[in-house]
Protein backbone atom coordinates (compact mmCIF):
# COMPACT_ATOMS: atom_id res chain seq x y z
CA UNK A 1 0.00 0.00 0.00
CA UNK A 2 1.13 3.66 -0.29
CA UNK A 3 -0.03 6.61 1.31
CA UNK A 4 -0.99 9.99 -0.34
CA UNK A 5 0.94 13.15 -1.94
CA UNK A 6 0.59 15.72 0.12
CA UNK A 7 0.80 19.07 -1.61
CA UNK A 8 4.21 21.37 -0.91
CA UNK A 9 3.18 23.11 2.03
CA UNK A 10 2.30 19.86 3.58
CA UNK A 11 5.03 18.10 2.76
CA UNK A 12 7.40 19.96 4.72
CA UNK A 13 5.56 19.54 7.56
CA UNK A 14 5.28 15.36 6.94
CA UNK A 15 9.02 15.49 6.68
CA UNK A 16 9.76 17.50 9.96
CA UNK A 17 7.26 15.23 11.68
CA UNK A 18 8.58 11.94 10.37
CA UNK A 19 11.93 12.87 11.78
CA UNK A 20 10.62 12.76 15.39
CA UNK A 21 11.34 9.68 17.16
CA UNK A 22 7.76 8.28 18.58
CA UNK A 23 8.09 7.98 22.24
CA UNK A 24 8.37 4.07 24.04
CA UNK A 25 5.02 2.53 24.78
CA UNK A 26 4.59 3.33 29.14
CA UNK A 27 3.96 0.14 31.06
CA UNK A 28 0.61 -0.05 33.15
CA UNK A 29 0.04 -2.95 34.99
CA UNK A 30 1.99 -5.20 33.28
CA UNK A 31 0.04 -4.37 29.90
CA UNK A 32 1.64 -1.55 27.07
CA UNK A 33 -0.27 1.57 27.23
CA UNK A 34 -0.68 4.30 24.58
CA UNK A 35 0.88 7.85 25.31
CA UNK A 36 -0.60 11.33 24.84
CA UNK A 37 2.10 12.26 22.69
CA UNK A 38 1.77 8.48 20.58
CA UNK A 39 -2.37 9.50 20.14
CA UNK A 40 -0.75 12.62 18.86
CA UNK A 41 0.78 11.37 16.56
CA UNK A 42 -2.09 8.86 15.21
CA UNK A 43 -4.21 11.50 15.07
CA UNK A 44 -1.81 13.81 13.07
CA UNK A 45 -1.60 10.75 10.84
CA UNK A 46 -5.24 11.15 9.85
CA UNK A 47 -4.20 13.21 7.32
CA UNK A 48 -2.26 10.47 5.41
CA UNK A 49 -3.89 7.78 3.96
CA UNK A 50 -3.18 4.00 2.23
CA UNK A 51 -4.82 3.34 -1.71
CA UNK A 52 -3.60 0.87 -3.15
CA UNK A 53 -4.77 -2.78 -1.37
CA UNK A 54 -1.63 -5.33 -1.65
CA UNK A 55 0.72 -4.01 -4.04
CA UNK A 56 3.52 -3.42 -2.33
CA UNK A 57 5.17 -5.70 0.45
CA UNK A 58 3.11 -6.70 3.82
CA UNK A 59 5.01 -5.01 6.03
CA UNK A 60 4.59 -1.76 4.06
CA UNK A 61 1.02 -2.78 3.66
CA UNK A 62 0.72 -3.68 8.06
CA UNK A 63 2.16 -0.03 8.61
CA UNK A 64 0.03 1.52 6.00
CA UNK A 65 -3.13 -0.23 7.07
CA UNK A 66 -2.84 1.62 10.64
CA UNK A 67 -2.93 4.63 9.16
CA UNK A 68 -5.63 3.96 7.05
CA UNK A 69 -7.84 2.55 9.80
CA UNK A 70 -6.83 6.10 11.62
CA UNK A 71 -7.92 8.04 8.78
CA UNK A 72 -10.99 5.81 7.97
CA UNK A 73 -13.71 8.33 8.79
CA UNK A 74 -12.17 11.24 6.77
CA UNK A 75 -11.35 9.52 3.36
CA UNK A 76 -10.06 11.71 0.65
CA UNK A 77 -9.24 11.18 -3.49
CA UNK A 78 -5.81 10.05 -4.15
CA UNK A 79 -3.94 12.05 -6.49
CA UNK A 80 -0.67 10.89 -6.14
CA UNK A 81 1.13 8.23 -4.29
CA UNK A 82 4.50 7.98 -1.84
CA UNK A 83 6.09 5.17 0.41
CA UNK A 84 8.89 7.02 1.72
CA UNK A 85 8.20 7.10 4.88
CA UNK A 86 9.78 6.33 8.37
CA UNK A 87 9.60 2.54 9.86
CA UNK A 88 9.69 3.22 12.80
CA UNK A 89 6.91 6.10 13.30
CA UNK A 90 4.66 3.05 11.00
CA UNK A 91 5.97 0.44 13.42
CA UNK A 92 4.94 2.42 16.22
CA UNK A 93 1.41 3.04 14.64
CA UNK A 94 0.94 -0.25 14.06
CA UNK A 95 1.58 -1.37 17.44
CA UNK A 96 -0.53 1.79 19.01
CA UNK A 97 -3.44 1.12 17.35
CA UNK A 98 -3.34 -2.71 18.42
CA UNK A 99 -3.44 -2.20 21.93
CA UNK A 100 -6.84 -1.94 23.77
CA UNK A 101 -5.60 1.38 25.73
CA UNK A 102 -5.25 3.34 22.44
CA UNK A 103 -8.89 2.56 21.48
CA UNK A 104 -9.68 3.02 25.38
CA UNK A 105 -8.47 6.86 25.36
CA UNK A 106 -9.97 7.37 22.19
CA UNK A 107 -13.43 6.65 23.41
CA UNK A 108 -12.84 8.02 26.39
CA UNK A 109 -12.53 11.05 24.51
CA UNK A 110 -15.14 10.70 21.57
CA UNK A 111 -17.37 10.00 25.59
CA UNK A 112 -16.22 13.46 26.89
CA UNK A 113 -16.85 15.56 23.79
CA UNK A 114 -20.58 13.88 23.40
CA UNK A 115 -21.48 14.60 27.08
CA UNK A 116 -19.76 18.30 26.80
CA UNK A 117 -21.05 19.30 22.91
CA UNK A 118 -23.29 16.47 21.39
CA UNK A 119 -20.70 15.15 19.11
CA UNK A 120 -21.44 11.94 17.69
CA UNK A 121 -17.80 11.48 17.05
CA UNK A 122 -16.19 9.58 14.45
CA UNK A 123 -17.65 7.09 11.67
CA UNK A 124 -15.15 4.53 10.61
CA UNK A 125 -14.63 4.28 7.20
CA UNK A 126 -17.04 7.16 6.62
CA UNK A 127 -20.87 7.45 6.65
CA UNK A 128 -21.33 6.29 2.83
CA UNK A 129 -19.44 3.21 3.46
CA UNK A 130 -21.52 2.64 6.62
CA UNK A 131 -24.68 3.51 4.62
CA UNK A 132 -23.54 0.96 1.46
CA UNK A 133 -22.92 -1.86 4.27
CA UNK A 134 -26.23 -1.54 5.47
CA UNK A 135 -28.32 -1.38 2.33
CA UNK A 136 -26.32 -4.31 0.78
CA UNK A 137 -26.39 -6.83 3.33
CA UNK A 138 -30.18 -6.00 3.67
CA UNK A 139 -30.49 -6.68 0.00
CA UNK A 140 -28.27 -9.89 0.87
CA UNK A 141 -30.06 -11.08 3.63
CA UNK A 142 -33.29 -10.72 1.63
CA UNK A 143 -32.46 -12.65 -1.00
CA UNK A 144 -31.02 -15.63 1.39
CA UNK A 145 -34.69 -15.37 3.19
CA UNK A 146 -36.29 -15.81 -0.13
CA UNK A 147 -34.13 -19.39 -0.22
CA UNK A 148 -31.85 -18.33 -2.95
CA UNK A 149 -28.30 -17.65 -2.94
CA UNK A 150 -27.34 -14.78 -4.73
CA UNK A 151 -24.45 -13.93 -7.30
CA UNK A 152 -24.97 -10.41 -8.07
CA UNK A 153 -26.68 -8.85 -5.22
CA UNK A 154 -25.50 -5.50 -6.43
CA UNK A 155 -27.12 -5.45 -9.59
CA UNK A 156 -30.54 -7.16 -8.20
CA UNK A 157 -33.81 -5.12 -7.07
CA UNK A 158 -35.49 -7.51 -5.22
CA UNK A 159 -39.52 -6.24 -5.56
CA UNK A 160 -41.63 -6.51 -2.44
CA UNK A 161 -42.71 -10.21 -1.12
CA UNK A 162 -44.38 -11.60 1.39
CA UNK A 163 -40.93 -12.96 2.53
CA UNK A 164 -38.78 -10.04 2.38
CA UNK A 165 -39.94 -9.47 5.99
CA UNK A 166 -38.31 -12.75 7.37
CA UNK A 167 -35.05 -11.12 7.72
CA UNK A 168 -36.20 -8.54 10.17
CA UNK A 169 -36.17 -11.72 13.08
CA UNK A 170 -32.59 -12.42 12.33
CA UNK A 171 -30.60 -11.67 15.23
CA UNK A 172 -27.93 -9.54 14.79
CA UNK A 173 -24.01 -8.92 16.41
CA UNK A 174 -21.63 -6.41 15.78
CA UNK A 175 -18.49 -7.05 16.97
CA UNK A 176 -15.92 -4.45 17.79
CA UNK A 177 -18.88 -2.43 18.02
CA UNK A 178 -17.27 1.33 18.53
CA UNK A 179 -19.96 3.91 18.72
CA UNK A 180 -22.69 1.54 17.65
CA UNK A 181 -23.30 3.90 14.36
CA UNK A 182 -23.65 0.59 12.18
CA UNK A 183 -26.26 -0.88 14.39
CA UNK A 184 -28.57 2.42 14.32
CA UNK A 185 -28.09 2.14 10.51
CA UNK A 186 -29.53 -1.57 10.64
CA UNK A 187 -32.22 -0.32 12.66
CA UNK A 188 -33.14 2.37 10.07
CA UNK A 189 -33.30 -0.86 7.81
CA UNK A 190 -35.67 -2.68 10.59
CA UNK A 191 -33.45 -4.89 11.66
CA UNK A 192 -34.60 -5.51 15.75
CA UNK A 193 -32.77 -8.18 17.56
CA UNK A 194 -29.22 -6.24 17.65
CA UNK A 195 -26.46 -6.59 19.83
CA UNK A 196 -22.91 -4.69 19.87
CA UNK A 197 -20.25 -5.83 21.96
CA UNK A 198 -16.61 -3.99 22.22
CA UNK A 199 -13.62 -4.85 24.29
CA UNK A 200 -13.45 -0.93 25.26
CA UNK A 201 -15.96 -0.21 28.17
CA UNK A 202 -16.11 3.63 27.13
CA UNK A 203 -16.81 2.56 23.78
CA UNK A 204 -19.81 1.05 24.97
CA UNK A 205 -20.39 3.61 27.01
CA UNK A 206 -20.80 5.91 24.17
CA UNK A 207 -22.96 3.54 22.24
CA UNK A 208 -25.41 3.56 25.14
CA UNK A 209 -25.53 7.23 25.12
CA UNK A 210 -25.67 7.89 21.61
CA UNK A 211 -28.43 4.67 21.12
CA UNK A 212 -30.48 6.12 24.48
CA UNK A 213 -30.15 9.66 22.29
CA UNK A 214 -31.60 8.72 19.31
CA UNK A 215 -34.60 6.36 21.31
CA UNK A 216 -32.69 3.23 20.13
CA UNK A 217 -32.74 1.80 23.56
CA UNK A 218 -33.22 -1.40 22.63
CA UNK A 219 -30.13 -2.40 20.75
CA UNK A 220 -27.65 -4.28 23.20
CA UNK A 221 -24.93 -2.80 23.94
CA UNK A 222 -21.95 -5.22 26.22
CA UNK A 223 -18.54 -5.39 27.19
CA UNK A 224 -16.91 -8.59 25.49
CA UNK A 225 -13.27 -9.13 23.92
CA UNK A 226 -14.28 -10.98 20.72
CA UNK A 227 -10.65 -12.80 20.85
CA UNK A 228 -12.19 -14.19 24.49
CA UNK A 229 -15.49 -14.06 23.87
CA UNK A 230 -17.95 -14.76 26.96
CA UNK A 231 -20.98 -14.85 24.84
CA UNK A 232 -23.24 -17.91 24.60
CA UNK A 233 -25.58 -17.39 21.56
CA UNK A 234 -24.75 -17.56 18.65
CA UNK A 235 -26.38 -15.14 15.91
CA UNK A 236 -27.76 -15.26 12.48
CA UNK A 237 -25.55 -11.82 11.27
CA UNK A 238 -22.26 -11.13 12.51
CA UNK A 239 -20.99 -7.74 11.14
CA UNK A 240 -17.65 -6.70 11.41
CA UNK A 241 -16.03 -3.37 10.37
CA UNK A 242 -12.67 -2.86 10.84
CA UNK A 243 -12.26 -4.98 13.84
CA UNK A 244 -10.33 -7.18 12.13
CA UNK A 245 -7.95 -4.95 10.79
CA UNK A 246 -7.24 -3.17 14.26
CA UNK A 247 -6.60 -6.75 15.81
CA UNK A 248 -4.16 -7.46 13.02
CA UNK A 249 -2.56 -3.92 13.96
CA UNK A 250 -1.66 -5.52 17.47
CA UNK A 251 2.42 -6.36 17.66
CA UNK A 252 0.83 -10.33 18.23
CA UNK A 253 -1.81 -9.78 15.15
CA UNK A 254 -0.72 -13.03 13.43
CA UNK A 255 -1.81 -15.13 16.23
CA UNK A 256 -4.44 -13.13 16.96
CA UNK A 257 -6.03 -13.18 13.61
CA UNK A 258 -6.45 -17.04 14.29
CA UNK A 259 -8.27 -16.13 18.11
CA UNK A 260 -10.27 -14.43 16.11
CA UNK A 261 -11.54 -17.01 13.33
CA UNK A 262 -11.55 -19.75 16.16
CA UNK A 263 -13.79 -17.29 18.29
CA UNK A 264 -16.30 -16.11 15.11
CA UNK A 265 -16.85 -19.59 13.99
CA UNK A 266 -18.81 -20.18 17.24
CA UNK A 267 -20.91 -17.09 16.98
CA UNK A 268 -22.07 -17.48 13.55
CA UNK A 269 -25.21 -19.77 13.39
CA UNK A 270 -25.22 -22.66 10.88
CA UNK A 271 -26.71 -21.03 7.82
CA UNK A 272 -26.03 -17.46 9.04
CA UNK A 273 -23.81 -15.12 7.87
CA UNK A 274 -20.38 -13.38 8.52
CA UNK A 275 -19.95 -9.69 6.81
CA UNK A 276 -16.42 -8.35 7.30
CA UNK A 277 -15.56 -4.78 6.24
CA UNK A 278 -11.75 -3.75 5.93
CA UNK A 279 -9.50 -1.03 4.80
CA UNK A 280 -6.46 -3.74 5.15
CA UNK A 281 -7.68 -6.60 3.64
CA UNK A 282 -8.58 -7.16 -0.18
CA UNK A 283 -11.67 -9.55 -0.83
CA UNK A 284 -9.64 -11.83 -2.07
CA UNK A 285 -7.15 -11.92 0.76
CA UNK A 286 -10.01 -12.59 2.91
CA UNK A 287 -11.33 -15.15 0.63
CA UNK A 288 -7.88 -17.08 1.51
CA UNK A 289 -7.80 -15.94 5.03
CA UNK A 290 -11.39 -18.32 5.55
CA UNK A 291 -9.77 -21.04 3.58
CA UNK A 292 -6.40 -21.17 5.37
CA UNK A 293 -8.83 -21.28 8.22
CA UNK A 294 -11.15 -24.21 6.65
CA UNK A 295 -8.27 -26.04 6.59
CA UNK A 296 -6.79 -25.58 9.69
CA UNK A 297 -10.54 -27.03 11.40
CA UNK A 298 -10.65 -29.61 9.03
CA UNK A 299 -6.75 -31.10 10.09
CA UNK A 300 -8.12 -30.40 13.63
CA UNK A 301 -10.95 -32.36 13.08
CA UNK A 302 -9.61 -35.15 12.09
CA UNK A 303 -6.64 -35.32 14.43
CA UNK A 304 -7.26 -38.22 16.64
CA UNK A 305 -6.24 -36.22 19.63
CA UNK A 306 -8.71 -33.61 19.36
CA UNK A 307 -11.51 -33.70 21.66
CA UNK A 308 -14.58 -34.12 20.07
CA UNK A 309 -17.89 -32.37 20.76
CA UNK A 310 -21.65 -31.95 19.74
CA UNK A 311 -20.35 -29.14 17.55
CA UNK A 312 -17.28 -30.60 15.95
CA UNK A 313 -18.02 -31.28 11.99
CA UNK A 314 -15.66 -31.98 9.41
CA UNK A 315 -17.17 -29.53 6.79
CA UNK A 316 -15.42 -25.90 6.55
CA UNK A 317 -17.17 -23.80 8.60
CA UNK A 318 -17.27 -20.92 6.25
CA UNK A 319 -17.75 -20.22 2.68
CA UNK A 320 -17.59 -17.26 0.52
CA UNK A 321 -20.88 -15.88 -0.32
CA UNK A 322 -20.77 -12.41 -1.96
CA UNK A 323 -18.84 -9.17 -1.86
CA UNK A 324 -19.55 -5.49 -2.85
CA UNK A 325 -19.05 -4.48 -5.87
CA UNK A 326 -19.97 -0.45 -6.04
CA UNK A 327 -17.10 1.05 -3.95
CA UNK A 328 -14.81 3.46 -6.34
CA UNK A 329 -12.14 1.55 -8.16
CA UNK A 330 -8.40 2.14 -9.34
CA UNK A 331 -5.84 0.56 -11.23
CA UNK A 332 -2.52 0.16 -9.57
CA UNK A 333 0.54 -2.20 -10.83
CA UNK A 334 -2.15 -3.52 -13.39
CA UNK A 335 -4.01 -5.03 -10.61
CA UNK A 336 -7.75 -3.10 -10.23
CA UNK A 337 -8.53 -2.96 -6.37
CA UNK A 338 -10.64 -0.13 -3.93
CA UNK A 339 -10.11 0.89 -0.96
CA UNK A 340 -12.25 -0.41 1.04
CA UNK A 341 -13.46 -4.35 0.85
CA UNK A 342 -16.97 -5.77 2.26
CA UNK A 343 -17.31 -9.20 2.16
CA UNK A 344 -20.04 -11.89 3.34
CA UNK A 345 -19.25 -15.74 4.50
CA UNK A 346 -22.42 -18.02 4.48
CA UNK A 347 -21.52 -20.52 7.59
CA UNK A 348 -22.33 -23.97 6.63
Amino acid sequence: MAAIRLAPEESSDLVQHQQQQPPQPQQHGGREVASDDERSVAADSWSIKSEYGSTLDDDQRHADAAEALSSAANFRAASDYSSDKDDSDNEAMASMLGLQSYWDAAYADELANFREHGHTGEIWFGADVMDVVASWTKSLCIEISQDHIPNHVDETKPGPTEQDDKYLSWSVLDIGTGNGLLLQELAKYRFSDLTGTDYSEGAIDLARSLADRDGLSNIKFLVDDVLETKLERKFQLVMDKGTLDAIGLHPDGTVKRIMYWDSVAKLVASGGLLVITSCNSTKDELVQEVENFNQRWIEMTEDPNTPKDQETCTEPPFQYLNHVRTYPTFMFGGSVGSRVATVAFLRN
